[in-house]
């Protein structure tokens, strides 16, 4: 792990806060949104929500092949295949780049950051912010699923293996801000208080990330939509 001792991050050195709780992460934001490659959704029905390190072990990737998907930078999304389980596409982390992580990085190589960020499955808490995302030049020209998830719901099953993130945790574009071992905190833990301060309530989380999987994501989601250039096209599912 490398030592980055020098200098202050504002993201990892937080100040104290006081206890944030599942209950009001739920009501601050009721709803959370996962986005994956439209191609994604066979797979993620069969399997649930899998983070790519999950993927890896069901599907009994190992050695260097296994290394290069996760222990690196992906410039484009990867199939894997299975004889009995079939195929799931791990997309790429494109806006991740070497140079700029290790500029930012604090306390980890550019390798166990990739690792970390490729054993968590992510969510969105601002529907307006990943639709910005999705209409940015990277993803507009591919069609991409948006799946709703009721939060409460999630945190009910999951909320022990929840970790919130200020940043998004998988980006360098522009003027990326540190990030290290504090990036990431589990729900009683988090800043809210502080960010909500320095930002509003609606933005004082940007991230929320589960523990490797979750399997039951059909009984949380609540819909599924279709998006093309940053366009709802299709609404394909809805509770």
């Amino acid at each position: 792990m490398r030592d980055h001792s020098q200098g202050s991050d504002p993201v990892t050195d937080m100040p104290d806060s006081p206890p944030f709780s599942a209950d009001k992460l739920a009501s601050v934001y009721p709803r959370l949104y996962h986005m994956c490659g439209a191609d994604s959704c066979p797979s993620i029905q069969q399997h649930g929500l899998r983070s790519t390190t999950a993927l890896l072990d069901r599907f009994g990737y190992t050695g260097a092949e296994r290394e290069e998907i996760e222990s690196r930078r992906r410039d484009d999304s990867v199939t894997i295949q299975h004889a009995e389980l079939g195929k799931a596409v791990i997309r790429d982390n494109r806006p991740l780049t070497d140079a700029a992580l290790s500029r930012c990085l604090q306390g980890y190589t550019n390798r166990e950051w990739y690792e970390l960020l490729n054993r968590r499955v992510f969510f969105w808490l601002s529907r307006e912010r990943l639709f910005k995302l999705l209409g940015a030049k990277a993803y507009r020209n591919k069609r991409q699923t948006v799946i709703t998830v009721d939060t409460a719901a999630l945190l009910a099953r999951h909320a022990d293996r929840v970790t919130l993130s200020p940043i998004n945790s998988g980006s360098t574009i522009m003027n990326p801000v540190p990030r290290g071992p504090g990036t990431f905190r589990r729900i009683h833990e988090y800043p809210f208080e502080h960010w909500r301060a320095k930002r509003s309530l609606k933005k004082a989380v940007v991230e929320l990330a589960v523990d490797y999987s979750v399997p039951d994501l059909r009984d949380l989601a609540i819909k599924v939509e279709q998006v093309d250039h940053g366009e709802v096209v299709e609404t394909v599912w809805e509770r």
